[in-house]
């Protein structure tokens, strides 16, 4: 499956091209522009949950809403790129992202809201098509460079929208997050639109014949399973008992479209997810890392907004402000190592960063599960997550673009962020089930209300700490995995 080139510690064997410098700052934008309009609305997921009258478990939806259509369209969005072009793919899906986000703005019912994410969550298989990008015009041992300058933009639209969104929401309401952040996008469209690179042409092996080169069978398929496990998730604890026959009902479904799934995979010419590639010996683990990341991220963007504005002792009381103001330093921390992450993977390999960056996520899940009913614990351990987060995220992410073949680009990088973004839906809505399960009651102005108790963020923190333990094994399997395929300077 193609030769793994890795030159750590080497000298510089090629120069970036003031070219890629444009395209990357071009590219770059849009990671500020999502992650800015997504980490605005962070500080508002208690207002939602009591506007809408909805359980914590029903709640993780405003996440997994966006997230599961950005699942499906991200090997989609792939595939159409590498057959009719990566710019003119890219446009449409940033305007189809821009309609989501106005529809955002003027949701008045839970609903609304659900459908609107849906059409967001499409334009998260842009940055598939980014990706790709990067990779045609960076210099191969370079590209780790290029991947920590976008991993730092999205930090800092995260900044950005946690330093504006605390702001924001109190004073103007969680609507103002969405239609603050639709004059962005037009105006990046428009750049876009009107920029100019030298890319890769599209492949001449298919021609117009969309619906027979896009696998519609396998996205339809793998869609159902994706939201039918979800389902099967939120209903293991609704506040009313479990309800088993309807958690049956959708890991049934949930089941029968997994085996089609992989059933239409195996005998399609134009797979979703090639499953040879998928079960590559090195990609494999890499991506699975990379599933753990996205999972981390999420839950963590799920949970503490809730923690910070519950009221004492079953949270810390806070605002919206407050929120961000805790939140902050996990977005500084990933502003500052994406790039340096990206440095230390061409100085050190891929290698040496994921095993440091796994240890150090599983620190700081410990630091929160030990420290969370401290504010200022909570800050500083969520520091020491979003390092390990961004050193294993660009190691992993080198692995797995080097590991590819260049003629499968676009199918490789669609199948990795598709597992990451599988993770990422699956963290808010385990925490939302933690949260409505583990509850506790506390008198708030006169009246008795109900809220997740600190025991639901001991298991919330727990299981991330579990799983970023199963991502430091997964390290060390892959580094052993290189070194017998006798590949050079990463197994050191």
């Amino acid at each position: 499956m193609g030769t793994f080139e890795d030159n750590p510690g080497g000298p510089p064997t090629t120069k970036i091209p003031m070219s890629a410098w444009k395209v990357l700052a071009v590219l770059s934008s849009l990671a500020t522009m999502v992650m800015y309009a997504e980490t605005m609305l962070i500080p508002a997921l208690p207002d939602l949950i009591n506007e809408f009258s909805v359980p914590y478990s029903i709640s993780s939806w405003i996440l997994s809403a966006y997230l599961i259509p950005g699942a499906v369209m991200t090997p989609i969005a792939g595939k159409l790129s590498d057959i009719y072009g990566k710019k003119k793919v890219l446009l449409v899906i940033m305007a189809i992202y821009a309609l989501g986000i106005a529809m955002a703005g003027f949701a008045e019912n839970i609903y609304l809201l659900f459908v609107s994410r849906a059409i967001q969550g499409i334009g998260i298989s842009m940055f598939v098509i980014a990706f790709s990008i990067i990779r045609d015009q960076f210099p191969r041992d370079k590209i780790s460079i290029g991947q920590g300058i976008i991993s730092s933009m999205f930090a800092s639209g995260a900044v950005l929208g946690l330093l504006m969104g605390g702001f924001i929401v109190s004073n103007f309401g969680w609507r103002a997050t969405f239609l603050s952040a639709v004059p962005i996008t037009i105006v990046l469209f428009t750049t876009i639109w009107r920029f100019n690179y030298n890319a890769k042409p599209a492949s001449d092996k298919v021609k117009p014949y969309v619906l027979g080169t896009v696998d519609i069978k396998g996205a339809i398929t793998l869609a159902m399973f994706v939201t039918s496990f979800l389902m099967a998730l939120t209903l293991v604890e609704t506040g009313q008992g479990f309800n088993l026959d309807n958690m049956g009902f959708f890991l049934t479904i949930g089941a029968v479209s997994l085996i089609v799934f992989i059933f239409i995979e195996r005998r399609s010419n134009e797979p979703l997810v090639d499953l040879h590639l998928f079960v590559h010996k090195v990609i494999l683990p890499a991506n699975l890392i990379i599933m753990v990341v996205g999972f981390s991220m999420f839950l963590v963007f799920q949970t503490i907004p809730v923690l910070v504005r519950n009221p004492m002792p079953l949270g810390f009381g806070g605002d919206a402000t407050t929120v961000s103001y805790i939140q902050l330093p996990f977005a500084m921390v990933l502003l500052v190592f994406g790039p340096t992450s990206g440095l230390i993977v061409s100085k050190l390999g891929s290698i040496k960063p994921i095993i440091m960056g796994t240890a150090i996520t599983a620190a700081g899940f410990f630091g929160l599960l030990a420290f969370h009913q401290d504010w200022l614990a909570v800050t500083v351990n969520l520091a020491v997550l979003s390092t390990g987060l961004s050193m294993t995220n660009v190691g992993a992410m080198n692995v797995t673009i080097l590991a590819t073949p260049s003629e499968f680009t676009g199918m490789s990088l669609g199948m990795t962020n598709l597992l990451r973004i599988l993770g990422s839906s699956v963290g808010p809505a385990l925490a939302g089930v933690y949260m409505q399960t583990f509850q506790s009651t506390v008198q708030v102005a006169g009246t008795i209300m109900v809220f997740p108790s600190m025991l639901a963020y001991s298991m919330i923190f727990l299981t991330a700490m579990m799983l970023s333990i199963f991502s430091i094994v997964l390290a060390f399997y892959l580094k052993r995995r290189l070194a017998k395929m006798s590949i050079p300077n990463l197994s050191t």
